[in-house]
């Protein structure tokens, strides 16, 4: 089964209109090959080039503007190139820059790689716009129901308003997307031996190739431990110097090796929000994975699910152009927390707290949304069947909560 993917709009609409490149960036396995291969089909014309191909890395090595003249054009319509992991090619900017120049009809052109593309983006390059930047995320419970992502302007009038129509079959996906994970294989495939050895095949792939890719570093082993090491870090404030001492190095290197985690999408941390909050933490993050199938402790997977879906939301928004979204948390010295605050230009718009079993509001939600004058709170929680309004506060189950974001 092929589910259509919630950026097939936005990539349409905002590049392809116009003739811009798209490119797409975003974990290993969450689909986008299926994505470019899906867009490919529906064109009279066009081509698919993956990196790994010896063919193509020479064809893209002598002639690459042979990718386009090849692929069609003319009376069959405009052509969809896409290319696949071209960002481990030396000089691929400069090369694509000189492709899309000297076009000599018009084409489509989509970019994927399962590293940030931003990574490889610095340096003397003069591709600014001629392009945008989409981040795809894995399956999350709203897409598996609707391809096209809810806009954010209505977010908290649909939420005070139980716009949704709650069916049975929310609770059934919501289910098998906490069992197995948001990544599309394992949830579309449904069985639990199966889940394990993709599981296992990806982390290894994306820190022994992807990994080594980026960084060119020989201490991959040790990476390897820290990814073992971070699922029961879930949730909590990450403690670099707890991490250092296990594994036997500095504080820096530890520090290094994360971001590395976070650039190749393995993991993505959270900055608490400390405007107008009193005696707010301000440096501390707090860690998650995107495949939140790797952590055992329901709790802290519930807590991760929760982020992955806000965190798709903020980045849909963002990267198709309704303004600056982004995804913190709340937490002052006195250890009270909120566990997510989305903020809008850097304005809070949704506080969400995820219990997995607790329906009460949590104490702490009156002080953090009177000090953010955020407009509503939102208590997910793992308990079915809920749904609880008290002003601006909100208590409702995840499998009806979670369909009103991206």
């Amino acid at each position: 089964m092929k589910l259509r993917r919630y950026l097939e709009k936005s990539v349409r609409d905002l590049c392809f209109a116009d003739h811009k490149m798209a490119f797409m960036s975003g974990p290993r396995q969450c689909g986008k090959t299926t994505f470019a291969k899906m867009m490919l089909n529906e064109r009279a014309s066009g081509s698919y080039y993956n990196w790994d191909d010896v063919e193509f890395r020479k064809l893209w090595t002598l002639h690459p503007r042979q990718t386009i003249r090849q692929s069609g054009g003319g009376t069959k319509g405009i052509p969809l190139i896409a290319y696949d992991e071209i960002h481990k090619a030396r000089g691929w900017k400069s090369t694509l820059k000189g492709i899309y120049d000297t076009r000599e009809n018009p084409v489509d052109i989509l970019v994927t790689g399962s590293a940030r593309l931003n990574v490889f983006m610095k340096g003397g390059d003069s591709l600014v716009g001629r392009y945008y930047h989409f981040r795809m995320h894995p399956f999350s419970l709203g897409e598996l129901f609707r391809p096209a992502p809810p806009e954010p302007g209505s977010l908290i009038a649909r939420l005070m308003n139980r716009s949704m129509q709650k069916k049975p079959e929310h609770h059934e996906r919501y289910a098998a997307l906490f069992k197995f994970g948001a990544f599309p294989e394992p949830l579309l495939a449904q069985n639990e031996k199966k889940a394990r050895l993709w599981r296992a095949t990806r982390i290894e792939r994306v820190i022994r190739e992807d990994l080594r890719d980026l960084s060119r570093i020989p201490e991959l082993s040790r990476i390897e431990m820290l990814s073992a090491l971070l699922p029961d870090r879930v949730g909590s404030p990450l403690s670099v110097n707890s991490l250092k001492d296990d594994l036997e190095v500095s504080h820096e290197t530890v520090r290094r090796w994360i971001d590395y985690l976070k650039a190749l999408y393995y993991a993505f941390e959270i900055k608490p929000y400390f405007r107008s909050v009193a005696r707010s933490l301000r440096k501390e993050g707090k860690i998650y994975l995107w495949d939140f199938s790797e952590i055992n402790n329901p709790g802290p997977r519930f807590e991760n699910c929760i982020a992955a879906h806000l965190l798709k939301s903020c980045d849909f928004w963002t990267d198709a152009g309704f303004g600056s979204f982004d995804l913190h948390y709340l937490r002052n010295k006195e250890k009270q927390e909120i566990d997510f605050l989305i903020t809008h230009d850097a304005k809070p718009l949704l506080a969400v707290e995820a219990k997995l079993n607790d329906t009460s509001p949590s104490p702490h939600w009156e002080k953090f949304l009177r000090q953010t004058a955020c407009p509503c709170g939102l208590q997910i929680v793992g308990v079915p069947g809920v749904w609880k309004k008290d002003g601006p506060l909100i208590t409702a189950s995840a499998e009806e909560a979670l369909l009103y974001f991206a």
